[in-house]
């Protein structure tokens, strides 16, 4: 599988910027940001973006987000998000997220995001005025939101139980793109992970509320539903390509 690409910051175009904080609920005990916190922290990042530039109207799905950590926010710190949009597809927009304390850079991510009539689903041309407000970062950049992880666990694979809430549920009545974080969450409770740490979460077919398992094999995790669907998987320790 070839890795991310995490492309610079455009030397011109629409950069946006906002302000989080690493508070009580977005920490594990010993102080550092959970995985599940920062991807709240882009995901609020990335609708201020489309509000401020009057595009809020229609809806967008995640398909793929990349997360490498360089060191862990903690505790208490006033952090910065600066995101852009770093790619174009003819439904598909690509966003880069960096989250910097100070003048450390601290997370650096990459997004895949389709946009889709909010009725049914179905992917939808990107919306006007897209290309005026995000052409110029973009720069001519084609991606796509080709899943790339394997699709089914393999045989043997280990098996855990996993349930989503009724609290994991947002506005589209689906579980949040950020709950599916806590599944890796759970396998780094208990001690402080190493930094850097290269992490990425694609989404298949949306969640509800009930059981669901979570297969691990070697790198990947699978997170299936009692029907055998694939919900959501999970790599580990992959590097994304990019400024080190």
């Amino acid at each position: 599988m070839e890795p991310v690409e995490l492309v610079p910051p455009p030397p011109h175009g629409r950069v946006f910027g906002l302000a989080v904080h690493a508070g009580l609920a977005d920490v594990a005990p010993s102080g550092r940001a959970r995985l599940d916190a920062v991807a709240r922290w882009l995901q609020d990042a990335a609708l201020a973006d489309v509000v401020d530039a009057g595009l809020q109207e229609g809806a967008w799905v995640l398909r793929r987000m990349t997360m490498h950590v360089r060191r862990f926010p903690r505790f208490g710190a006033g952090l910065r998000v600066a995101t852009f949009c770093s790619g174009t597809g003819p439904m598909v927009a690509e966003r880069r997220s960096t989250i910097r304390d100070g003048d450390d850079v601290l997370v650096e991510t990459v997004a895949a995001w389709v946009h889709v009539d909010p009725a049914g689903g179905r992917p939808l041309a990107l919306p006007d005025g897209f290309e005026a407000v995000y052409g110029a970062s973009a720069d001519g950049r084609r991606v796509r939101a080709r899943l790339r992880h394997a699709a089914e666990p393999p045989d043997g694979a280990a098996t855990r139980p996993w349930r989503f809430r009724a609290a994991d549920l947002d506005l589209a009545g689906h579980v949040n793109n950020a709950v599916y974080w806590q599944a890796l969450e759970e396998e780094l409770a208990g001690g402080e992970p190493a930094a850097p740490l290269h992490a990425e979460v694609e989404h298949r077919t949306p969640a509800v509320v009930g059981d669901a398992t979570v297969h691990a094999s070697g790198e990947m995790r699978w997170i299936v539903d009692p029907a055998g669907q694939v919900l959501a998987t999970i790599t580990l320790g992959e590097r994304p390509a990019g400024p080190a």
